[in-house]
């Protein structure tokens, strides 16, 4: 036999400890039963109206509180609870900057986006561009966010579904068609009110078990001062303040790239202004922002702290090198079976948290997706009534739930999913938020600067991208992470892995020596600068940066009609001011485009009670 089948027969024997109990499944099936009953009460039991506003806005009566935990358990998926830790445990602490972005993102989604959408009265934020721009614009968006939505779909369902196999060795498509199946169940049934109350409960079970992880694994690690000796030692805390866009996270690419990261998935993804412009007023979306973003940073923070806590347990001893554990994104099961496996029920907890984080964005894209190909690429085929749209919308919902589960088979060969989703989601999501910035700030830009800078900035990120991809593969880019080793385990009684190290002819693995040619590597590189080179965290920076590099020129050259009147709540608040003031006898809602008569201001000011 090889060593590598040696070693892997007596990592799969010595892991039989690492492994669901009774008490575990009992917790597990639970919280589906608790979802899956969300949706029937909705579905059958709820004394609502079987109308297209209240499956997809709840008759705009939702409450601040659920929705703000519905935009946080939604937006972490359980790429936040498996591979924000993975991140840290590999590349070390720098994570924690896109997770400080928050602070940033708050205020502008706040002051300066979504009142927006809510003077507007808009209920899809794609309705905003068709406002501003026209109706092409609209649906050159919708179809990115309809890319996106296939693209990710398979990925939020496969994470958690991969820790599960971790701890239970069920096969892993078995898995995923099961609990999506709940999932498409409950969406299908229940609409957005579904949605929201299942996330409350998936969003408490997240919190209970993050919380959980870190106070335990510190215990058990040691404490909080061996845990910051450990990771200090292991380089796991070296903040990096380099300018090279090519490093692979920096100060500077985890700022900046947080920044646009979560202004494109909260204020500007249907999934979520679905969910804020459902709230009665502006005032209640402000309050619900608010308490969304300190949830986002606690349950953010925490798992990126994870990582350390993980790499502090296993260092001198990693599970990696072990060949206990095939890739990062599998680690976070494996940590938490080691130090929560003894305690009943406690896995199952840990397990439900990632489930419920990937439901929570399953069930939200889901939503969201439904209505946008319904208004807008079904309706306009059809004799619209309420009962043809709401078959229209479960229909959809069904098939999409089902190419999820398809999809399964191919995320399976993804190395880095965390990698892979920012990367994925780099080709559109700058130009997207660039073209939503472009229509509230630059009031000169219209419909043909508009639609071309999109194409310009989407075409321009497809080509750095597969650029970039085809330098990885070729070895011109390679990320290679931070060092551990496995010469402690004994010391450090971690007897699962000094059994598979002790009872095989395992040779630990070492590092390659370098090639002598030059390349670019997550810390450093010797090659000449390359655009394909930068790191995947500027995509959407980049692609934000493309559609006013394309656009404010263009203006210039295809000039607005200056007979065109413009509604000044289509503008961003800060930007109102400099608007000529209509003249005696303009009806108040339409202004010219040009004009900076800072001393005449329209009083457009949002009432505090949300009127």
């Amino acid at each position: 036999m090889s060593t590598a089948a040696t070693m892997a027969t007596a990592a799969a024997a010595t892991s039989q400890d690492l492994r669901f109990a009774i008490t575990d499944y009992v917790v597990f099936i639970v919280m589906l039963c608790a979802s899956a009953g969300i949706g029937v009460y909705f579905g059958f039991f709820s004394k609502s109206k079987n109308t297209t506003e209240e499956y997809l806005r709840g008759g705009k009566k939702m409450q601040t509180l659920p929705i703000a935990i519905s935009l946080v358990a939604s937006q972490l998926s359980g790429i936040a609870i498996m591979s924000i830790p993975a991140e840290s445990y590999t590349y070390g602490f720098n994570y924690l900057f896109v997770v400080l972005s928050m602070v940033v993102v708050v205020p502008i989604l706040i002051y300066i986006i979504v009142p927006v959408f809510y003077e507007n009265n808009v209920s899809n934020c794609y309705e905003y561009l068709e406002m501003r721009f026209n109706k092409r614009t609209r649906q050159l968006v919708t179809a990115t966010f309809v890319m996106n939505s296939f693209l990710m779909l398979p990925v939020y369902m496969f994470i958690p579904s991969l820790a599960f196999s971790q701890v239970t060795g069920i096969n892993i498509h078995l898995i995923n068609i099961m609990v999506s199946s709940i999932c498409i169940f409950y969406t299908m049934l229940g609409g957005i009110k579904a949605v929201v109350w299942t996330d409350v409960v998936q969003g408490s079970i997240m919190l209970l078990s993050v919380v959980s992880v870190g106070v335990l694994g510190t215990i058990r690690t040691g404490g909080v001062s061996t845990v910051i000796d450990y990771a200090s030692q292991g380089g796991r805390l070296n903040f990096d303040f380099r300018l090279d866009p090519r490093i692979r996270m920096t100060f500077w690419s985890a700022t900046m790239g947080g920044i646009f990261m979560w202004t494109g998935h909260i204020g500007l993804n249907q999934s979520c202004v679905q969910r804020i412009v459902s709230l009665p007023s502006y005032f209640h979306a402000k309050k619900s922002l608010i308490i969304a973003g300190i949830g986002f940073l606690i349950i953010c923070l925490l798992n990126t702290v994870s990582g350390i806590i993980m790499f502090a347990r296993y260092f001198g001893c990693d599970p990696l090198l072990a060949g206990l554990v095939s890739k990062p994104d599998k680690m976070m099961p494996f940590f938490v079976q080691d130090i929560m496996g003894h305690l009943a029920g406690m896995p199952g907890i840990f397990i439900s948290c990632v489930f419920s984080a990937a439901l929570s964005s399953l069930s939200a894209t889901l939503n969201s997706l439904a209505g946008v190909m319904y208004f807008d690429y079904i309706k306009p085929w059809i004799k619209h009534t309420e009962a043809k749209a709401n078959w229209s919308m479960k229909i959809i919902v069904v098939v999409m739930g089902g190419y999820c589960i398809l999809g399964g088979f191919m995320v399976q060969n993804f190395n880095s999913i965390l990698q892979t989703v920012v990367t994925i989601t780099g080709i559109n999501t700058g130009a997207v938020v660039g073209v939503f910035l472009l229509g509230m700030f630059v009031p000169r830009c219209n419909s043909k600067t508009a639609v071309t800078s999109i194409i310009f900035s989407v075409i321009a990120m497809v080509w750095i991208i597969v650029n970039g991809q085809i330098n990885f593969k070729t070895g011109l880019i390679k990320y290679d992470v931070l060092p551990n080793s496995l010469d402690q385990c004994e010391a450090r009684g971690l007897d699962i892995i000094s059994a598979v190290i002790n009872h095989t002819d395992f040779t630990p693995v070492t590092a390659k020596p370098p090639s002598g040619l030059p390349v670019t590597t997550a810390f450093d590189s010797n090659r000449d600068f390359s655009l394909y080179d930068i790191s995947f965290y500027w995509y959407k920076v980049l692609g934000t940066f493309l559609i006013f590099f394309w656009a404010v020129p263009m203006s210039y050259i295809w000039r607005p009609d200056e007979t065109e009147k413009q509604n000044p709540k289509l503008y961003s608040p800060f930007v109102r001011k400099y608007l000529t003031h209509p003249k005696a006898g303009q009806e108040q809602e339409e202004v010219p485009l040009r004009g900076t008569q800072v001393n005449e201001i329209p009083d457009l000011r949002i009432d505090p009670n949300g009127k």
